[in-house]
């Protein structure tokens, strides 16, 4: 008895090729055209033929929704391509500082704000100043000594005179020197952009310590 290896024998068990692919009917070819055209034209009533300005008519109405078509979905691959390459384009802003516009905390009376600022430069000594829809200050925090960074603040809801600060939106802004002797100023709200994370088709920033919508940015500087 001959023995024959599987391989020898592969195409005897080989299963039949069977074409599963499934023809795009969502659209007309100029084969498509044609057929209709050539249909129209046998069952036509020999004693009625279809007048040749109207075949042509609706062939040339085919091709026009066939290229209506076609244009509609090369826009709708023109404008992913572009949002895309928007999103991506994002990453160049790494590093850079965003403003988000306003340096505005709601206090919820008996209640403790959290907040952070950013501090471009080296801390030598300064204050925070938090201040009231009129501008002024009700209250300062001293921010120590300590290098350039986002550092958080609490604020228990309390006046410099120690009494409860009434609910409502309250200011940050920051007075500081630096170690060379330079008086600086900055405020909650403007941060350096970490990272950028795409998530669910939304272009997200990480300023301070949280992800926030690119939207939501009003300047990067």
């Amino acid at each position: 008895m001959a023995i024959t290896s599987i391989g020898e024998n592969a195409a005897l068990y080989a299963e039949p090729v069977v074409d599963t692919s499934v023809k795009d009917k969502t659209s007309l070819s100029s084969d498509d055209f044609m057929t209709l055209l050539l249909a129209q034209l046998q069952h036509q009533d020999p004693t009625e033929p279809t007048d040749t300005e109207q075949i042509l008519t609706q062939t040339s109405q085919l091709a026009s929704l066939e290229a209506t078509d076609k244009t509609n979905i090369a826009l709708e691959e023109l404008a992913a391509s572009l949002a895309a390459s928007n999103d991506f384009s994002t990453i160049s802003a790494i590093g850079k500082t965003a403003d988000l516009g306003s340096n505005a905390i709601m206090l919820d009376e008996g209640a403790t704000s959290t907040f952070e600022v950013y501090f471009p430069s080296d801390i030598e000594s300064g204050t925070l100043e938090i201040l009231d829809s009129n501008g002024a200050i009700i209250q300062t925090m001293d921010v120590g000594t300590n290098p350039s960074g986002v550092y958080q603040f609490e604020w228990d809801g309390l006046d410099a005179s120690g009494t409860m600060a009434d609910s409502g939106v309250y200011y940050i802004t920051s007075s500081y020197r630096d170690p060379e002797g330079n008086n600086l100023t900055t405020r909650m709200g403007a941060y350096p952009i970490e990272s950028v994370r795409f998530e669910n088709g939304e272009t997200l920033v990480k300023v301070g310590s949280s992800y926030i919508p690119l939207e939501n940015i009003v300047e990067v500087y």
